[in-house]
């Protein structure tokens, strides 16, 4: 790309969805093809076992199994981001480790939810699982799941860590994101409705939902911006418009439309998903492929 930021895992990352067999056990080969579909469609790498591989419901030994095989379909082209962000520090210092054990290269670390800690407890949290490997760490700012946003001043803070070096941003407050920019971080685009306006704000990239279907695309946007193009990266952005919003802004969202998104693809035969959720019905699925279709994704 032309004059793109450096980034240290990568331009483009997709939050990939885990493949469920029809009992609920993981389907570690269908997983495998998906990280396979994205790497050969735009992606410099994959994260695993984040919210959207529905980690809430995912064991410790299935995570490392997740890991391994994705490592294994794709490590040797595309970087390796383990999810290891749980409301547990204890949990989240044993999944980064064995994340480090299996090779990850990079670790996404989400506020801790549902606990609501004082920053004091989020900055705890963070330095014990960053100390726990040398392996890079992406913190994940997204107070709509937690109910707790980073303050800047534990920004300040964590940055000083030898191996925090990057945010993925669900906020969408730009200015911040400026200013943790300037503190040192590399900033990835959380909230696909906002990657275009990220990329005028310095952000390095994306972690990805839409990009399990958009990825060449994602990328041709951000190759555009970069190269200075900035007219034909806002004609990408609009033409995927309706795809973010039939992935993205639909209540039931999420790994759901992902997997919805891969069938609808070919990628899986299935949309299964663990319960809480449940796979989109007929209908919900009628109003995706539109989506998609009216991007020019089928």
């Amino acid at each position: 790309m032309t004059s793109a930021p450096a980034a240290p895992f990568g331009h483009v990352l997709t939050a990939m969805a885990t493949a469920f067999h029809d009992d609920g056990t993981v389907d570690l080969e269908g997983t495998a093809r998906i990280a396979a579909h994205l790497v050969d469609h735009g992606h410099d790498g994959v994260v695993v076992s984040g919210t959207t591989g529905e980690s809430p419901t995912t064991t410790t030994e299935e995570d490392g199994a997740i890991l391994a095989a994705v490592k294994d379909a794709v490590g040797d082209r595309a970087t390796v981001v383990a999810g290891v962000g749980t409301n547990s520090t204890a949990h989240s210092v044993e999944l980064a480790q064995q994340a480090a054990k299996v090779g990850a290269d990079g670790l996404l670390l989400v506020t801790p939810y549902y606990n609501k800690p004082g920053q004091a407890g989020v900055l705890h949290h963070f330095r014990s699982v960053a100390e726990a490997t040398d392996v890079p760490v992406m913190l994940y700012d997204v107070p709509g799941r937690t109910g707790t946003q980073i303050a800047f001043e534990t920004y300040e803070q964590a940055i000083r860590m030898h191996n925090v070096v990057a945010v993925k941003d669900a906020v969408g407050d730009y200015q911040r994101g400026v200013r943790l920019t300037e503190l040192g971080y590399a900033v990835y685009s959380g909230d696909d409705a906002n990657n275009l306006g990220w990329l005028a704000h310095g952000a390095v990239g994306f972690v990805s939902v839409v990009g399990h279907a958009a990825g060449d695309q994602t990328r041709a946007m951000a190759e555009a911006f970069w190269a200075g193009d900035h007219a034909e990266a806002l004609r990408i952005f609009t033409r995927l418009l309706p795809a973010i919003d039939a992935i993205m802004g639909v209540p039931n969202y999420g790994a759901t439309t992902a997997k919805a998104s891969l069938q609808l693809l070919g990628v899986l035969d299935n949309r299964n998903v663990r319960g809480p959720l449940v796979p989109l019905d007929d209908a919900e699925v009628e109003a995706l492929r539109r989506g998609l279709e009216a991007s020019g994704l089928l």
